[in-house]
Order: structure tokens, then C-alpha cells, then sequence
């Protein structure tokens, strides 16, 4: 694939960049991983990002981080917001919509995964379906129109893992009340992120709605805190050793994709975007193999009709612009 890969033999990179001054970026998940790298990228092209975590310890010590390495001016801040709590993404939006007048990409990059014994959110939600589906779709919502007056876009971080488990939503157990595996539940979540994005598309061209792009990509196999922060033991262990081989890439590499989404122009919709060497876990940044259960419609769209019901939020697309 990397002979096809319009952007060249290294992929796409942030050399491509040119100034970004101006623009602001919403990232969530942002004090570590791929989420504080696609932060230093931003910020080294003159952008302002807000952060949107969960940790307030965590993210003073990014924050500082930062403003060592891009000087005390550095446009970055925090607000915090925890995806598993749908209170706290309604709290953290209003504080965004008060304090941030646009917004040119939410990057939706914040997950757990692999969480080893099923566990329920505050609201009532398997966890990961929780944090990584529900949190992001409420929070996609509520910042709609102010993303859209921007002319911005919503980036989808997603991952391979939407090829494992059931490759569909399990609509008459979605909570995993039988049958839970970490693996399995975390593939539901990612698919249910991918197959947000995909209908969210269908639904703006159906609206007329232009003024916002979604786009959908995955950071690979990268040396993030992922898996360490939420995987059992065992899973910490084994990716652990994976990160000693070159079947995984550094946390840089891993924002690639995202930044990529959030900035690029000419990107195709319907797509998966990330890195297209070995197994598209590692390599240059591009066009990847995307599958069709990703974008199941009748799948899709009860899918939106649920979540729209889950967090008490219903999108007026076909509202007056």
C-alpha cells in the first residue's frame, strides 16, 4: 500500500503542516499518549489546544511539560472532564462554550480498553461503551454548533480492534450481562465510535449540513499508557514485551493519524486513516483498509437511535443554520 500512498514512501507527516496560528483544537485524552503528542504537534504550528481529561493532577504536570518545551506563551489549557461521567461531559461543554469561541477540530481521542472484569459507568453504561462511545457522542453533540460555525471537523480515533469480537453491536446486551470479555467489549466500543462517525456523515449530507467534517482514523499499534492504565495484569505484561519489537511504534508515530484528520484537506469521508505498513499496525500514515461491518446502515442507524436515547441528547440536524 505504501507505493499508493499519496503523500509518499514516509506517509503522511506533520512536516506537511504550515502554520496552524489561529486555529484551536479540542483533544480529549490529551495529558499522555498519542493525545499529548498530537498536542506538542499542534502547538509547535503556532495552535491553541484545550485539554480535555479526566486527571487534574495529570494534566498540570502535561501542561507544564508543554509550556517547558513551547515557552510559558504556549496556548494550551485544561478543562476537565471525565467521559464516564455524562454529567461531567455536560459540565465540560458548557465551560468549552463559554470560554472557547471556535472550535476548528474536536479530537475525539480519550479510551480505555481491556478492562479486565466488567465494570458499569456512573450512568449505567458497560465501561468502555461508556467512556469511549457514549462520553464522545454526547460531547460531539453538545459541541455541534459551535464546531460547525467554526467550519471545523470531528475527528473519530478509533482502532483496529473493530475488527475483533462480534463485528456488529449487540443490541439486546449491550452491557455485557453475559458473556463479557475485555476484548470483546472494547472491540463493540471502537465499532460503535466508527459507526457513529459513518452515520454522523450520512445524516449531514442528507441535511444539507457542509460545514462540518468527520473523519475516522486509528493510531496503530503505538507505546501509549492505553493498556497499562485499564488492561488486566497479564494484558500489561504481554504489551509490554510488544513494545520491545517493531510490531509497535512510538506515541508520536501514534498521533500521526489524528493530527492528520484534523488538519489535512482532501481526505475522504467513508475512509480509516492511519499507518499502512506491517498488518497497518506500524508504518507510513495513510489510507488504510477500512470493512464493510464498519459501516453496517441498518446497524448504524439503530445504533444512533440508541445512543441518542442513552444520553438524553437527540441531534436537530435538519434544524435551521
Amino acid at each position: 500500500m505504501n507505493t499508493q500512498n499519496p503523500y509518499g514512501p514516509q506517509g503522511w507527516t506533520p512536516a506537511r503542516l504550515g502554520s496552524l496560528q489561529g486555529q484551536t483544537f479540542l483533544i480529549t485524552g490529551a495529558n499522555a499518549g498519542t493525545g499529548f503528542q498530537a498536542s506538542r504537534i499542534l502547538l509547535s504550528k503556532g495552535a491553541s489546544v484545550v485539554m480535555l481529561n479526566r486527571n487534574p493532577q495529570k494534566s498540570a504536570a502535561a501542561l507544564a511539560d508543554l509550556k517547558r518545551e513551547y515557552g510559558e506563551d504556549a496556548d494550551v489549557r485544561f478543562i476537565r472532564m471525565d467521559l464516564a461521567v455524562l454529567d461531567s461531559v455536560r459540565e465540560a461543554a458548557a465551560v468549552v462554550l463559554k470560554t472557547v469561541p471556535r472550535i476548528d477540530a474536536l479530537i475525539c481521542n480519550a479510551a480505555i480498553a481491556q478492562v479486565p472484569t466488567r465494570e458499569l459507568t456512573v450512568d449505567g453504561f458497560e465501561s468502555q461503551l461508556g467512556t469511549n462511545h457514549y462520553g464522545h457522542f454526547l460531547l460531539s453533540g453538545l459541541l455541534f454548533d459551535r464546531i460547525e460555525a467554526s467550519g471545523g471537523r470531528i475527528v473519530v480515533v478509533a482502532s483496529l480492534g473493530y475488527n475483533m469480537g462480534l463485528k456488529t453491536i449487540k443490541f439486546d446486551d449491550m452491557n455485557w450481562n453475559e458473556d463479557y470479555g475485555p476484548n470483546t467489549a472494547y472491540s463493540q466500543s471502537k465499532l460503535a465510535q466508527m459507526m457513529f462517525a459513518y452515520e454522523f456523515q450520512d445524516r449531514l449530507a442528507a441535511a444539507g449540513r457542509t460545514g462540518v467534517e468527520v473523519y475516522v482514523c486509528h493510531p496503530g499499534s503505538s507505546a501509549t499508557s492505553l493498556i497499562s492504565t485499564s488492561g488486566s495484569r497479564t494484558m500489561r505484561f504481554v504489551w509490554w514485551l510488544m513494545t520491545k519489537t517493531p510490531m509497535v511504534q512510538t506515541a508520536e508515530q501514534g498521533a500521526y493519524p489524528e493530527v492528520m484528520c484534523a488538519t489535512e484537506d482532501g481526505l475522504e469521508p467513508r475512509a480509516l486513516y492511519g499507518p499502512t505498513g506491517r498488518m497497518e499496525a506500524v508504518g507510513p500514515v495513510g489510507r488504510g483498509t477500512l470493512n464493510a461491518h464498519a459501516y453496517d446502515k441498518p446497524v448504524m442507524k439503530r445504533l444512533w437511535d440508541v445512543s441518542e436515547e442513552a444520553v438524553g441528547f437527540e441531534w436537530d440536524l435538519l434544524s435551521e443554520q
